[in-house]
C-alpha cells in the first residue's frame, strides 16, 4: 500500500496482485465455455421434445433445404459412424454349412436369413452363400457383388460364426466332397435338430443345394425370428456402389415430386411357377406351362389355372392393379414406377395402366439386361 501526498490532499493506493487478472480472465472463460455447454445442451433437448411431439417439424425444415446446400445422400450417410462390432459368440462349431441359394434375388435373400437361423440353431459354421446363377434371370452376380460381405460376417459374429470360404483341407482340390443334400421345404426346429445335425458330426461338411423355403415361417423359437429379421434388415446390406446408386435414384424420384413404386409380380417365370394365366392368350398360356415343365425342381406341373385364382394364389393382373390404385384415390396426375421385371404381354397388358395413369415410367429388368419405355 502507497499513501501518496497531493496538493494536501493524501491519496491511498492499493497494489492490485499480478497473480489476480490472470485467474479472473480464466473464471470469465470457464464461465464462458460453461455457459456455452448448458446452452447446446438445452437446444438438443429441446429439438429432442419437438421431435417426440411433432416428428415432421423437423423433416419439414429440412426438406426445404436446397439439395445444392446439402451433402448428397450417400454422404450423410457415411457421416455416421458405424456401430462397435459386437462380442464375437464363442462356441464349439458342429461342422461347416455351405449353402446355393436358388430362385430370384428376394427367394436367394429370404433364404440366407433362413440358413443363418439354421446355422445358429445347430452351431455350425456357415460359409457365406452361394447365389443362383442358373435361374430364369441368369444372372452371374455373386454375394461380394450385391451384399457387403464384410458387414455380413462382423454384424453377425455375436450369433453365428461366417466365413468367406472352406478350409483348405475341405476344397475339391485336396479331394474332399461335400454331402449335397435339399432339406425338406417348410421344415420346423425338430427337422434340424434330429435328421440334418447327426451328418455333421458324420460327414463335416454338408452342402445344401436348395434353400427356397427350407424352414417353416411359424412355429420357430422367438429369438430365432428376431435373429431372422436382423439378418434381413441388418445383416444384408447392400454394397456401398449399389446404396450409392439407390440415393441417386431416390433423390431423382423426389425432385419430380410424388410417387407411386408399383411392384406387379406379373413376370413370365412368376406367372409359370404360379400357373395363373388369367386374361393370357392360349399361345402364352402353353408357353407358360413349357417353362414350368422345363425347371424339374418346380414340383407342380399341371395346374388349373381358375381354380387357383379363385383360391386367392394368383397375382393381380395389370388390370386389376389398375382398379385397386383408382380405388385408393391415386388420380390421373400421380407418376408412376413401375419395378419389376418385364411385364408379361408387354405393352398389351399395360394398356388399361396406361390409360388410367398417363405418367407412367417402366424400367424391366430382363435375363438379357435393362428395358425401359416411359410415358412422360
Amino acid at each position: 500500500m502507497e499513501v501518496r501526498s497531493e496538493n494536501n490532499i493524501q491519496v491511498r493506493c492499493d497494489k492490485i496482485p499480478s497473480q489476480l487478472i490472470p485467474r479472473t480472465r480464466l473464471q470469465v472463460w470457464f464461465f464462458r465455455v460453461c455457459s456455452s455447454i448448458l446452452l447446446w445442451t438445452c437446444l438438443i433437448q429441446l429439438l429432442a421434445v419437438c421431435e417426440l411431439w411433432h416428428p415432421r417439424l423437423l423433416t419439414g425444415l429440412t426438406n426445404r433445404i436446397p439439395w445444392t446446400s446439402r451433402p448428397p445422400l450417400r454422404l450423410q450417410h457415411s457421416l455416421h459412424s458405424p456401430p462397435p462390432l459386437p462380442p464375437p459368440r464363442n462356441y464349439r462349431s458342429n461342422g461347416f454349412l455351405k449353402v446355393s441359394c436358388n430362385g430370384g434375388l428376394n427367394q436367394m435373400r429370404a433364404a440366407i436369413c433362413d440358413m443363418v437361423i439354421v446355422a445358429r440353431l445347430l452351431n455350425l459354421t456357415l460359409v457365406v452363400p452361394e447365389l443362383d446363377k442358373t435361374s430364369f434371370w441368369a444372372d452371374p452376380s455373386d454375394f461380394g457383388d450385391i451384399f457387403d460381405v464384410s458387414h455380413f460376417i462382423d454384424s453377425l459374429r455375436d450369433e453365428v460364426r461366417i466365413i468367406k470360404r472352406l478350409p483348405k483341407k475341405f476344397s475339391r482340390k485336396y479331394g474332399f466332397q461335400a454331402f449335397q443334400m435339399s432339406p425338406v421345404s417348410w421344415s420346423n426346429e425338430k427337422y434340424y435338430l434330429e435328421q440334418i445335425l447327426p451328418l455333421f458330426s458324420k460327414h463335416k461338411v454338408v452342402h445344401f443345394n436348395r434353400t427356397d423355403t427350407r424352414l417353416a415361417n411359424n412355429g420357430i423359437q422367438l429369438d430365432l425370428q428376431k435373429l431372422r429379421c436382423r439378418v434381413n434388415f441388418q445383416g444384408l446390406k447392400f454394397t456401398p456402389e449399389i446404396e450409392t446408386l439407390g440415393y441417386k435414384l431416390v433423390r431423382i424420384l423426389q425432385d419430380k415430386g410424388p410417387f407411386v413404386a408399383l411392384h406387379l409380380r406379373y413376370e413370365m417365370d412368376m406367372l409359370a411357377f404360379s400357373g395363373c394365366t388369367h386374361g393370357c392368350t392360349v399361345e402364352e398360356a402353353e408357353e407358360l406351362k413349357r417353362l414350368r415343365y422345363a425347371y424339374p425342381w418346380w414340383r407342380e406341373k399341371e395346374i388349373m389355372s381358375e381354380e387357383r385364382r379363385q383360391q386367392g394364389l394368383c397375382p393381380l393382373t395389370p388390370e386389376e392393379a389398375t382398379l385397386v390404385l383408382q380405388a385408393l384415390g391415386f388420380d390421373k396426375e400421380t407418376q408412376i414406377y413401375i419395378a419389376s421385371g418385364e411385364i408379361y404381354g408387354s405393352e398389351r397388358r399395360l394398356a388399361s395402366l396406361r390409360a388410367a395413369f398417363p405418367h407412367i415410367f417402366a424400367c424391366f429388368l430382363t435375363a438379357t439386361g435393362v428395358s425401359s419405355t416411359s410415358g412422360f
